[in-house]
């Protein structure tokens, strides 16, 4: 069954969790202890409605407090599709959990209070999706019960919101305009009585008419190897395969390839998924592949069509959400992630720090946390990969804090 990943966006008490967990109630996806809890909690705080939030946010915090403070993975599926939406909070101090949960997602969900309309951090949200590449984003308008389900209200938003999307640069992106009410369930799942002008689906109508071409981009194929597999049994003394997760396009046997970095040159011969073999494997695909001539192949290295080889450089220019309390300076050294390829790396120079509002980027020596910039890194070795905008998970990468270990931030390759 196809999985699609999404991430919700909003403001504080947009209603993003409440609106998950209405999916979730009329996907009748939750359990009755659920149901249950949802309806005593309501009752104890004298709520004449469901909570639904309490679905999706997990910490006490978040319950006590009424927000999103970390990001929460709800799975759900209906007959057509399975789901995975990342609860993502919306505060700018917690930028880099929004560019975390958003990072994999192929759809995008942000939410705008009818009675506030666009907004500072609105602007914050789109321009992350736009900077993550996110093809499809749904603009909801919810708590119309709020602005008696005013047909005039929603259009001034989308126009607002129109005029936002033409500062975009990531032209391929579909946007789609939902007027509804997630706490009373007004065109989430079923349409709402109250909006009769509004003639367009809901939320889970669109959801479910999603194509993988409408929310999947292309690009060429890339194969990082993440282990060789040598059994060394009796049935397969000799057998050497390489595997991985394929990414970008699809790759088949007879195809001639190149491994990188030692740019050696082979033919594919069998494609294995797990105990069967198949003469080609579609991007996404978690594969073993078998080549023509035993070269020496090992994790960190690349396996690529011959005609399809990427950039293969030592300096790189990149955009950088900043994730560390350590502000990221100049001179400093981090491991770079990319792929299964672990590279030791000096940043080089922080050149400014992108404004999210779209209003430009302002010159700057250093990121702090939540800030985004770019940024020139120096590499101890040459890594194979893409800009971004023509392969996304070829043109990412993490920066791990080589004393703490921890993940300091997340780059794109410009």
């Amino acid at each position: 069954m196809e999985v699609l990943k999404i991430a919700t966006a909003g403001s504080v008490d947009d209603g993003k969790s409440t609106l998950i967990g209405r999916l979730l109630y009329d996907t009748k996806s939750l359990t009755t202890d659920k149901i249950e809890a949802i309806e005593k909690s309501s009752k104890q705080k004298g709520y004449d409605y469901l909570d639904f939030s309490l679905a999706t946010d997990g910490l006490v915090a978040e319950r006590e407090q009424g927000i999103t403070i970390d990001v929460a993975h709800i799975y759900f599926s209906t007959a057509k599709k399975s789901y995975i939406i990342a609860d993502t909070p919306g505060h700018v101090e917690y930028t880099r959990n929004m560019v975390t949960g958003a990072s994999t997602s192929q759809v995008s969900i942000i939410l705008i209070d009818a009675r506030k309309g666009v907004i500072e951090q609105t602007y914050r949200h789109f321009f992350i999706n736009n900077l993550l590449r996110v093809k499809e984003v749904i603009v909801a308008v919810n708590k119309m019960d709020l602005v008696d389900y005013s047909e005039e209200v929603y259009n001034k938003i989308k126009a607002d919101f129109q005029a936002l999307n033409a500062k975009s640069t990531f032209k391929e992106q579909t946007v789609s305009y939902i007027p509804l009410s997630a706490i009373n369930g007004g065109n989430v799942v079923d349409k709402s009585e109250n909006m009769p002008w509004y003639t367009g689906q809901t939320v889970l109508e669109h959801l479910e008419a999603l194509e993988p071409k409408d929310v999947y981009e292309k690009g060429q194929a890339r194969f990082p190897v993440q282990t060789v597999i040598r059994p060394k049994t009796e049935e397969y003394h000799d057998f050497r395969g390489y595997a991985g997760k394929l990414y970008g396009d699809n790759i088949k046997v007879g195809d001639a390839v190149t491994v990188l970095p030692s740019l050696t040159e082979s033919k594919v011969t069998n494609i294995h998924f797990f105990d069967k073999q198949f003469d080609e494997a579609t991007a996404g695909s978690s594969i073993t592949i078998e080549l023509e001539n035993d070269i020496n192949v090992t994790r960190g290295d690349m396996i690529v069509k011959s005609n399809e080889l990427p950039r293969i450089e030592k300096d790189i220019n990149t955009t950088i959400c900043w994730m560390d309390s350590k502000k990221l300076v100049p001179g400093t050294k981090y491991f770079i992630q990319h792929n299964t390829n672990r590279v030791l790396a000096k940043i080089e120079s922080v050149k400014n720090v992108i404004a999210t509002d779209y209003s430009g980027a302002t010159p700057a020596t250093q990121l702090a946390i939540n800030e985004i910039g770019e940024v020139n890194i120096k590499l101890s070795k040459a890594l194979y990969f893409d800009a971004y905008h023509d392969n996304k998970s070829n043109g990412a990468f993490i920066l791990i804090d080589a004393a703490t270990n921890t993940t300091a931030g997340v780059g794109f390759i410009n």
